[in-house]
């Protein structure tokens, strides 16, 4: 088919097309790609990561899904002109369907970035893909529902979070970490893993540079002279030289540059491009790392002016925690010591908590968002972190590093008079304390040894008190917050260990899960013992442990060119969504309500009582009841609760933060349905008593959209967002997460806490600031 010959074809037979100029079409068609598949070849496979958007040119095709019993589930057909693959470049799923070739067939695969740029700014063409994925949802919710096709594409995708570096543009991304003696960096192929290199630049003597560069799975060390940040950038393309004519790059290669900075404070939610302002925010916020924030900065300074063209990216240790609990971050001092001077609990090792989240839910072939996992970092600096359905809700470091577990050489949580006691009487000032408490202590400190826990096991099974002392005190206190936050998260599914103590130390991992088996952590302890070099990871719990215990394998490097990737994406979304006029969002605010099972409706209203629709709720198909219940929990009760129809699959209450004590409940927050270890009260009605075991929860903000307005907005299922709600008190939420569906109508849904806070009523506006996260 000649150039020609398929504009007109896109003109004359693809009815998303019409009304698009020949010279649209022409553009469309030369940044695409024409290809070939044949009978019964996969065009997508479910699972796949959407990337391309398909025009059926010739032949036909079937969207369809296996079964149960080994057969296939047909959902549509696909013939000439029809296109496909909108659903996962809209929502940002995976595909969860498969398209199969019927016969030979021809496809048009349009790259995302076309599809965004040429068919998403063309209002007619919006209306027509909102009306199809509508009229798609509701065909394939016929046999499955939305969730389950979800759960069935995490499955079978190899990488369903998007791990992999892989654009659609080839280039290399870097990747730096600047320590005080150590510079790590990354180098990253998006088209060819095979040329990836890691490198360490180690200037600790002073003296010299250690420089250890790993490629294709070989390590070659050199030594030169030490070098500073001045010299970063040419002995990084020195060192490429030694690699050999595969590993050579220029750096007008070079896509993106992601940083490391240690502490980005209650400002940074997530990664960001830099701009002026990021730096600034960067500099004012080394109060807190002072060791740390500054080398972080000047090495960006650097490489901005050494790559001036390219979007750098600051990926903060911090930000993944920022989804804490005030009840968890909170210190015990006087609250203005938090409002004005932001003293309280930041956490730390978030890219790694993070991507052990996602992997760990890869590894499972679980949903990210029903699991309990306990994340344990264990390296030169140590910190477990809670993960509760994707959120961080508590973790060991504090409002530095130094804080929580026993590590190499810090100290851990002390007890505050420690200090004051060694300034009184041993006249210590507070740089010596610094000193003492994060390079002479720990392991360190108390095996009089070393830091290095291989060495340190070596003397204990030599039987060197000291040694073996500092070793059970290590494992001890990884054992205990494990125990702690199977506690704080009512369960656990996964408890991964990382970071090179916890990928590397058989015995380590073994005491830290001695005892904990009544939890349901099972360690098979032959499969831990005789782990190597894990690969990417590796199971090493019985086959009849209820909790996955595993070994991911960490790369700094990797995690910061992966998030570096999320974040431009963010940013583009954002500046897309800055540059149309803005639309607003309506507010609605909810108070405390009760969505109920037809079983707790017999029981607290009478058998087969059927709910009493008293007015329309914002949301099509429901509605507000004259009914209403009493929540009775273990301290009080809340009169007069309303309920919500209609009926659901299972009881579900929604309170207020500010309720909880009232009642004697302590509820996560968490999206509409998610029940999992939550805890249960009692529904008091006229006809009796309902007890649930479980189901009382401080709904996440939301906002509900349709395809069609998330196709305006420039968002996708599951996005997490800032917007900002004018008024007399304007305010900026955060963590608002984006929830599509056909059947929703365009609203932010917040409870009266919140709205309380800025003064906020139903039917105020809000306006999308800012995208946070993909979720």
């Amino acid at each position: 088919m000649t150039p020609a010959e398929l504009k007109r074809f896109l003109h004359e037979k693809v009815p998303l097309f019409a009304g698009f100029d020949a010279g649209k079409l022409e553009q469309i068609a030369d940044q695409s790609e024409l290809r070939t598949f044949e009978g019964s070849e996969a065009i997508i496979e479910c699972g796949d990561e959407g990337r391309f958007f398909g025009v059926l040119v010739s032949g036909h095709a079937q969207v369809s899904v296996a079964d149960s019993t080994g057969g296939r589930l047909v959902f549509c057909e696909l013939h000439e002109g029809e296109v496909f693959g909108e659903m996962s470049l809209l929502t940002g799923d995976r595909t969860v369907a498969d398209v199969i070739a019927g016969n030979r067939c021809f496809v048009l695969m349009i790259p995302q970035e076309v599809f965004n740029t040429h068919i998403l700014s063309n209002p007619r063409a919006v209306t027509f893909l909102s009306k199809l994925l509508a009229h798609r949802t509701r065909m394939q919710a016929v046999d499955l529902t939305s969730r389950q096709l979800h759960d069935q594409a995490v499955t079978h995708s190899s990488d369903p979070y998007a791990l992999s570096l892989h654009t659609e543009v080839p280039g290399k991304l870097l990747a730096l970490n600047i320590g005080l003696s150590q510079i790590r960096f990354g180098i990253y192929d998006t088209h060819d893993e095979s040329r990836d290199v890691h490198g360490v630049i180690d200037c600790g003597d002073g003296e010299h540079a250690y420089i250890t560069l790993t490629a294709g799975g070989v390590v070659t060390t050199r030594e030169r002279p030490v070098c500073n940040l001045d010299d970063l950038f040419p002995v990084l393309f020195e060192s490429m030289l030694s690699l050999g004519d595969k590993y050579l790059f220029t750096p007008y290669e070079v896509v993106a540059v992601g940083h490391r900075v240690v502490h980005g404070g209650s400002k940074f939610s997530s990664s960001v491009v830099i701009t002026p302002q990021v730096l600034a925010d960067i500099e004012a916020l080394a109060t807190y790392a002072p060791l740390h924030n500054p080398i972080n900065l000047d090495g960006i300074r650097r490489a901005m002016k050494f790559l001036p063209d390219v979007p750098h990216v600051a990926v903060f240790d911090t930000a993944f925690h920022q989804t804490l609990p005030p009840y968890a971050y909170l210190y015990g001092l006087p609250y203005d010591w938090y409002k004005k001077e932001g003293i309280r609990r930041y956490g730390f090792h978030g890219t790694s908590h993070r991507f052990v989240s996602l992997k760990s839910a890869e590894i499972v072939r679980r949903p990210l968002g029903e699991l309990e996992i306990i994340s344990c970092h264990l390296g030169l600096g140590a910190s477990i972190c809670a993960i509760d359905h994707g959120r961080s809700v508590d973790t060991t470091m504090g409002m530095t590093p130094s804080d929580g577990l026993i590590m190499p050489s810090r100290a851990g949580s002390l007890d505050p008079a420690v200090m004051t006691h060694l300034m009184r009487h041993y006249k210590m000032s507070a740089d010596e304390i610094e000193t003492l408490i994060n390079s002479q202590s720990g392991l360190k400190g108390i095996s009089g040894i070393s830091s290095d826990i291989h060495e340190i096991e070596d003397a204990a099974n030599e039987g060197h008190h000291r040694a073996l002392l500092a070793h059970k005190a290590f494992c001890y206190q990884i054992r205990k917050n494990i125990g702690a936050y199977v506690a704080a998260m009512g369960g656990v599914d996964v408890l991964a260990f990382t970071g090179e103590i916890g990928e590397s130390s058989p015995t380590v991992r073994s005491l830290a899960c001695q005892g904990l088996a009544y939890m349901g952590i099972k360690l098979d302890e032959e499969k831990n013992r005789k782990l190597g070099a894990a690969g990417t990871h590796a199971v090493i719990s019985t086959d009849d442990s209820p909790v996955r215990i595993l070994v991911v394998v960490n790369n700094d490097e990797r995690l910061l060119a992966w998030e570096t990737l999320r974040a431009i994406e963010r940013s583009q979304i954002t500046l897309a969504i800055k540059e149309q006029p803005e639309e607003p969002i309506p507010i609605e605010v909810s108070a405390h309500h009760a969505h109920l099972s037809q079983a707790d409706v017999d029981k607290l209203f009478g058998p087969g009582h059927q709910l009493t629709p008293e007015h329309e709720l914002s949301q099509p198909g429901q509605f507000a009841c004259k009914e209403k219940v009493n929540l009775i929990g273990p301290k009080g009760k809340i009169t007069g609760v309303r309920v919500l129809g209609p009926t659901r699959k299972e009881t579900q209450v929604e309170i207020a933060m500010t309720e909880q004590f009232k009642v004697g409940v302590q509820p996560p927050i968490r999206e509409s349905g998610d029940l999992a270890n939550t805890p249960g009260t009692v529904l008091e009605g006229p006809a009796g008593t309902a007890q649930i075991e479980r189901g009382v929860i401080c709904a996440q903000r939301h906002i509900h959209m349709s395809p069609d307005d998330a196709m305006r907005f420039r968002l996708r299922d599951k996005y997490i967002v800032q917007v900002r709600v004018e008024g007399a008190r304007e305010l900026i939420y955060g963590d608002v997460v984006v929830r599509v569906n056909p059947n929703y109508r365009l609203a932010m849904h917040i409870d009266t806490d919140e709205g309380n806070a800025a003064n906020i009523q139903t039917g105020m506006l809000g306006y999308i600031e800012e995208i946070q996260s993909r979720g």
